[in-house]
């Protein structure tokens, strides 16, 4: 792989990954297209961590927020379940109630810990079941050909999704699964991962703003967890020296572009204008499905 063919690789993750478009249909269609099946596992890790650089970057003061959330969780569940099992045996206390000492969602971020915790659990479970499904898939341009013309269904209907009100402080853990859900689904090359989680949240009355940023901030784990599954694959293949600068390259635009698409992201789904992408998906997955009977 030539250092142009990383850097329109890296384009190509940093605008689909956060436009609702779909990275992983487009990489699986330019792959094809241009016999790209030497861009590996290692390549597919490092633009990963590129999107996820940009995510930090938008999102850094909400992350921290949750981090500082999360340890709270696990340091205040310790300590006082360690007071609860020293009351169990206190014979001076005979009423007691381990619901009385542990406050795990005692802030709003705390909370929001609880609720992208909850969105995961399902998303992992799935990736892990239909892990091997998605790399055969992938090899072929007719799924993510199918899959594009189900993202631009999708994001029809988030252009028509009522305006919700729920962000953090009262969406349900409920709904928070659901997103979860649908975010397990979107593993599928060619639906999109924002599009279909954005969607998900409108459906379930959050709040547009909140839906953008939960969606975005619910991929980390996501995409952290992908990784994770993909490192044995990663010691099989060989990388030389020339292979990492390209991949570096790859993993800067990644970055710097999906940045811009996050903030870009931001605009449309306020302003409703999923219709534009929704078209767009529609004719790149008939592209594919001609394609695959053409090639």
């Amino acid at each position: 792989m030539s250092l142009f063919e990383a850097i329109i690789l890296g384009f190509i993750q940093g605008v689909a990954e956060f436009l609702p478009i779909s990275s992983s249909g487009h990489l699986a269609i330019f792959k094809n297209f241009f016999g790209l099946s030497e861009a590996g596992i290692a390549f597919d890790i490092l633009l990963h961590v590129g999107t996820l650089v940009a995510v930090f970057i938008c999102f850094w003061s909400d992350i921290w927020e949750l981090i500082v959330g999360g340890f709270g969780i696990v340091i205040d569940v310790c300590k006082n379940i360690g007071r609860y099992f020293s009351n169990l045996f206190n014979k001076n206390n005979k009423e007691y109630k381990m619901k009385e000492y542990i406050e795990i969602i005692s802030t709003p971020f705390r909370r929001y810990v609880m609720l992208i915790i909850i969105a995961t659990i399902p998303t992992g479970i799935m990736g892990i079941v239909l892990k091997d499904m998605i790399e055969a898939v992938s090899a072929t341009l007719i799924v993510p050909g199918i899959c594009l013309l189900m993202t631009s269904i999708i994001l029809l209907i988030a252009d028509n999704a009522k305006d919700g009100n729920e962000d953090e402080s009262n969406v349900s853990y409920k709904k928070a699964g659901f997103v979860g859900i649908c975010q397990g689904f979107a593993t599928m090359p060619g639906i999109s991962r924002s599009g279909t989680t954005v969607t998900a949240c409108l459906l379930v009355g959050m709040d547009r703003a909140f839906a953008v940023k939960f969606s975005f901030i619910v991929s980390i784990p996501a995409i952290l967890g992908a990784a994770v599954l993909d490192i044995p694959d990663l010691f099989k293949e060989g990388i030389t020296s020339s292979d990492m600068i390209n991949y570096v390259a790859g993993t800067l635009v990644a970055a710097v572009v999906g940045y811009v698409c996050i903030k870009t992201m931001l605009q449309i789904v306020r302003k409703k204008k999923f219709k534009v992408f929704s078209i767009y998906c529609a004719i790149m997955g008939l592209v594919s499905i001609v394609g695959f009977f053409l090639i």
